[in-house]
């Protein structure tokens, strides 16, 4: 194993945007060694919570790219390479055309690894891939990575089985190098009947009800649950938590939907300009969230008459309240909505330990 002194194994996260995935895996152990995205918000993000990690801004389609990833690393290889590259050519509501170069934006990922030689990878994307053009775009992957020395799983995992409070459901695949096993994804923690809800997660933070572009900072009770005392372990105040200052005919409208309603549960007339499947959608305070998206207008608070704050959807995507996420609110939200939720990164970096060596180490 090319373990360190203190026994941690060594990662680079690909397209690692603020790094939910790599936190994930730090959480068990790992010392990320590199976070590579061409998001300069996002990256700020992650070099301000990653401490231990170095960054690079890069096109990863580009062999350049590879080569300054060694340069900065100072390494020739690590033990795993982590990523979901951009999923918008695999999108069910993307242009889906099969020559999409963001399709192939997984390519920069196979060249990191032919490069590196990890004993493992871990590629994450879009529920969509799998079907898409009767599995071609899967296939595809899975077969350049076989080719390169990798047995390849994969599987859709819905991360609320792992604890996380939210629906949310990507494809994995993990490619264990050959000689190294085949891989078994982590088993359930949690089933449909005691998913961790939205009023379980967020239900201790500051309603801002008559607050509007502050960033309160306090917390107006105590921890209320395992989960949030969880969130709060390391925080010593807010961050991210400001509220949305809706005109009153938005605000109306958000008022006639029901918990756990949409844009079905409204009058006639109302809400017309917005009646796409996620629309007008507000959260169940018994249910986990929905999927957590890139913008901030289609889901409401399941109590209040507003959009869900940073810090909200940060918790429902099992972000800790001290990482603090930075940039404009647009990129705050794009930053949280396109990460993979830490939780589920956690419990993979785990289960990958039976294949790849290494242990547990407290961070």
């Amino acid at each position: 194993m090319k373990n360190n002194d203190n026994n941690q194994l060594t990662a680079i996260d690909l397209f690692c945007g603020c790094g939910g995935l790599s936190y994930g895996f730090v959480s068990a152990g790992y010392k990320v060694l590199l976070g590579v995205d061409n998001d300069e918000a996002a990256l700020n993000t992650f070099e301000k919570s990653h401490p231990d990690s170095k960054i690079l801004k890069g096109d990863l389609s580009k062999k350049e790219t590879i080569q300054k990833m060694k340069e900065i690393t100072n390494v020739s290889t690590v033990d795993l390479i982590i990523g979901g590259p951009p999923c918008q050519g695999f999108s069910l509501t993307g242009n889906r055309m099969i020559d999409d170069e963001r399709n192939k934006l997984y390519l920069g990922m196979l060249e990191a690894v032919k490069e590196f030689e990890p004993n493992a990878f871990v590629l994450e994307n879009v529920v969509g891939l799998v079907g898409l053009f009767k599995g071609k775009v899967k296939d595809q992957i899975i077969a350049d990575f076989t080719e390169v020395g990798y047995n390849v799983q994969w599987k859709i995992l819905n991360a609320a089985d792992y604890g996380v409070p939210q629906v949310r459901k990507r494809v994995f695949f993990i490619g264990i190098k050959e000689g190294l096993g085949e891989f078994e994804f982590p088993e359930s923690i949690k089933n449909e009947g005691n998913y961790v809800t939205c009023g379980e997660a967020i239900g201790d933070l500051p309603s801002l009800e008559h607050v509007f572009g502050e960033e309160v900072s306090t917390y107006p009770i105590p921890p209320q649950n395992e989960y949030q005392s969880f969130m709060r372990e390391r925080a010593e105040k807010l961050y991210n938590h400001v509220a949305t200052n809706h005109t009153e005919q938005v605000k109306h409208v958000i008022s006639l939907v029901p918990e756990g309603g949409n844009h079905k549960d409204l009058p006639p007339g109302v809400g017309e300009h917005r009646k796409f499947n996620e629309a007008w959608t507000r959260y169940h305070s018994q249910k986990p969230s929905r999927t957590i998206d890139t913008g901030h207008r289609n889901h409401f608070h399941y109590k209040y008459n507003r959009v869900p704050t940073v810090r909200e959807n940060a918790r429902l995507q099992s972000f800790p309240d001290d990482f603090v996420f930075y940039g404009t609110r647009t990129q705050q939200n794009r930053q949280v909505g396109n990460a993979v939720p830490p939780l589920l990164g956690y419990h993979l970096g785990m289960k990958l330990f039976k294949y790849i060596g290494g242990k547990y180490v407290k961070v």
